[in-house]
């Protein structure tokens, strides 16, 4: 089978229902951001095996492949033509999976009293790449959430994701040594 079918040679692409859109409407631009977000935790990933000596981050790895099978889950729904909100997914076990993540990583780090500038070692700055598209994806799937129907855990569930790459990113430089750099300003 040849990777390439040229149906979409014109702009367009098929749902899962084999209807056609453009390339460009809201619904490919939300199910391709979090597609984009899976490609990036996949580079994540292979970062973090460099060091999987650390007990931790076998716990990591795990984790950031159940949310790379879920994102695509949830690309799936958005991909897929109008349905009943009964019949959308559910993802509240991963949800409530990574609040505890966040709550744990959270529970060994300093209180921050100023926005963390992106950097530090290598997976901890792509930690906060995964977080900025994933602020992406969310602001993509609010905006189909307007005119599609769009299960209210999957926003529950983006939001999330985010803080907890944040706070991944912050647990990823302390456990190196690395100190976090802050900006010192406040919002004016």
């Amino acid at each position: 089978m040849k990777i390439y079918t040229k149906a979409g040679d014109n702009g367009t692409t098929s749902l899962c229902d084999g209807s056609r859109l453009s390339k460009d409407d809201m619904r490919v631009e939300a199910y391709g951001t979090l597609d984009e977000l899976n490609a990036n935790i996949g580079l994540l990933i292979s970062l973090l095996e460099v060091d999987s000596s650390k007990g931790f981050v076998t716990k990591l790895i795990e984790l950031l492949v159940e949310i790379q099978e879920e994102l695509f889950v949830i690309g799936g729904e958005l991909a897929g033509a109008e349905r009943k909100a009964e019949d959308l997914i559910s993802t509240q076990n991963l949800i409530r999976k990574l609040e505890v993540n966040i709550d744990e990583l959270s529970s060994q780090l300093p209180v921050q009293h100023h926005f963390v500038l992106p950097g530090g070692i290598i997976p901890a700055a792509q930690s906060h790449v995964c977080r900025t598209i994933c602020r992406r994806a969310e602001r993509r799937i609010v905006a189909l959430s307007h005119v599609a129907t769009v299960s209210p855990k999957i926003l529950i569930f983006v939001n999330r994701l985010s803080d907890y790459f944040f706070i991944l990113s912050r647990y990823l430089n302390k456990d190196s040594g690395t100190s976090e750099k802050t900006w010192k300003n406040t919002c004016r």
